[in-house]
């Protein structure tokens, strides 16, 4: 027996100084890598910038998840605005000569991409080079590499130029297959959220106005790099239609490209260009390396212009990733708070969510504007939920391509009943009440359930229709006609009234800057960034390890359609929310 205690407390003791020695090697780890952020590069004279972004362009701070063990700068996602600030920079920076924009593939947003091209555009105006070079170059690389002074293109490589599309996945067989029931409560019939669980094809409400959405955003884009080759709009068209640029010698023909080249050919013309002579290094500095080694010099502490950054799906409660009503009004009273901040632009890049989260945050917003100026600039996405909270705003700024509106409301209440009777499954309740009971997993939504949903969604679309209104001065009547659910391009959302004034963020921070009488501020960014050891505990959860193991089994697409059936956060409660996911890769 005294055998066996000394045993086992020798292994807890083992168990301890393990313990002990890994988290050790953790705080190494993390300080390794803090230290090695911290240090500022050096940057020298005769340089070209290189865009040639290997991992994703994200809008916010809680969108990024920095990986605990790796110390690859090249690993780290960008914020955009921080590559808009850098290209600025970059513009009056001796020492940079020129940019060179090196990517195949590009995993950004579309309005993300359209700052990017503007500020590039801007960046020519100095006088200093931007070419463009690629192999085998995805639609989403080309769009922002035509704006180059010059296009050059590997001879066995493509151009996978071929227009813009959107594929709704319909689930309705498949559920009935599985006997999965669905109860299904939505207002405005162009509010299609919840329509691949009610059809089996698309309806003509939603071929419509996917349509005009697609029409209105590639007609944009199309111009853009037609113009730029200096090609005119039909015989663009042709090119598209026609995947010329898939054939490198058929690129040069029809003018997507300039020359056909190797990339070690291409060095040498950057070489060139910098009067390198042959033994010289041809210094490359990455925008990792250059966003790193930039200081702000208008930095003042006393007059700050707040960025808060609602990013992803809105919901209840607390967490980090998506928008969490907890979270994020906390961040609003921060901001509140902050005597130093003085003016404030909400950066919005979310398709909805929760109505009773969005109801909640909008609330907080507007507290906030009774205090400081409240500017809003959409990404993405600001539709539903996330067109919700814009309506506490002074000004609104959308950019072109935004998805924007979707005024709808939706409740979603899946049930298994059937599947529970063919595995044998029975459930009976016993009530005090006639609805105690209801919503069941197993039996679903009650009649009188049914009913108060119902009249909870045309409540909830009242409310958020009387907000849109006050906010864009307009009768409910007007409101009603461009709302029912239907999405549009920020260009049309302009013209109808839904938003102020087309531009960037840049945009919005100066107007907010002049509404507070900022003559010199720095910017802010609210929520912070998630550090690498909180990182470390979001990561080994139970729930985020399922959902990083199901995504990569079913795409992220997918995996939106799953979340909705298996997220308890979704079920039997109103939603504003809009789905679509436009291809532009």
């Amino acid at each position: 027996m005294k055998s066996f205690f000394k045993n086992v407390l020798a292994n807890i003791v083992a168990i301890m100084i393990v313990g002990a020695v890994f988290l050790l090697f953790l705080v190494v780890i993390i300080a390794a890598s803090t230290f090695s952020s911290d240090s500022k590069p050096h940057i020298k004279t005769n340089s070209v910038l290189i865009l040639d972004f290997k991992t994703q362009i994200i809008d916010s701070p809680n969108e990024d998840n920095p990986q605990l063990f790796s110390l690859n700068e090249k690993e780290k996602n960008i914020m955009v605005f921080d590559i808009l600030e850098a290209i600025k920079n970059a513009k009056t920076d001796e020492k940079i000569k020129g940019i060179s924009i090196e990517t195949d593939g590009i995993k950004a947003g579309m309005t993300q991409l359209d700052d990017i091209r503007t500020a590039l555009q801007d960046f020519k105006k100095s006088g200093k080079f931007v070419y463009a070079y690629g192999n085998v170059v995805s639609q989403s690389a080309y769009y922002l590499g035509s704006v180059a002074d010059q296009y050059f293109l590997n001879p066995s490589g493509g151009i996978d130029l071929k227009g813009l599309s959107t594929e709704v996945l319909y689930m309705k067989k498949f559920a009935e297959k599985y006997g999965i029931g669905i109860e299904i409560i939505r207002h405005g019939k162009y509010k299609s959220a919840v329509e691949p669980f009610m059809r089996e094809d698309m309806s003509p409400e939603n071929r419509e106005q996917l349509s005009t959405l697609l029409k209105d955003i590639w007609t944009t884009n199309a111009t853009k790099m037609a113009t730029a080759r200096k090609m005119d709009t039909a015989q663009f068209r042709t090119v598209v239609d026609s995947l010329y640029g898939i054939i490198p010698d058929l690129s040069i023909k029809y003018k997507l490209a300039d020359k056909l080249i190797q990339k070690s050919e291409y060095d040498d013309l950057l070489r060139s260009q910098l009067k390198l002579n042959e033994k010289d290094k041809l210094n490359k500095i990455s925008f990792n390396t250059y966003i790193s080694s930039l200081e702000d010099e208008n930095k003042t502490e006393d007059n700050q212009v707040a960025i808060l950054y609602a990013s992803g799906a809105i919901y209840n409660g607390e967490g980090y990733d998506n928008i969490y009503s907890e979270n994020f009004i906390k961040e609003i009273k921060k901001i509140a708070e902050n005597d130093k901040i003085k003016a404030v632009v909400l950066r919005i890049n979310s398709p909805g969510g929760s109505a009773n989260a969005s109801d909640e945050i909008l609330f907080e917003l507007q507290q906030l504007k009774k205090k400081k100026p409240l500017i809003v600039s959409f990404g993405d996405y600001a539709a539903s939920g996330g067109y919700y909270i814009a309506m506490a705003a002074d000004k609104i700024y959308s950019e072109p391509n935004t998805l924007t509106g979707s005024i709808g409301v939706f409740g979603m209440i899946p049930y298994f009943k059937e599947i529970a009777d063919k595995n044998g499954l029975n459930s009976y309740a016993v009530n005090t009440n006639a609805n105690s009971n209801m919503y069941s997993p197993i039996n679903g939504i009650t009649p009188g359930g049914v009913s108060m949903m119902t009249k909870s969604v045309e409540q909830t679309y009242k409310r958020f229709v009387h907000f849109v209104t006050m906010n864009r001065k307009k009768s409910f009547a007007q409101i009603d006609e461009v709302g029912g659910g239907r999405v549009w391009s920020g260009t049309r959302a302009k013209e109808i009234g839904l938003v102020d004034e087309l531009g960037t963020i840049n945009d919005a921070l100066t107007f907010a800057a002049q509404k507070a009488n900022l003559k010199t501020y720095s910017i802010t960014n609210y929520p912070k960034k998630i550090s690498k050891f909180e990182q470390l505990f979001k990561d080994m959860s139970e729930d985020e390890i399922s959902a990083r193991i199901i995504k990569n089994k079913i795409g992220l697409d997918n995996y939106k359609i799953f979340e909705q059936i298996t997220n308890p956060k979704l079920q039997s409660s109103v939603m504003m929310e809009m789905p679509y996911h436009i291809k532009f890769d």
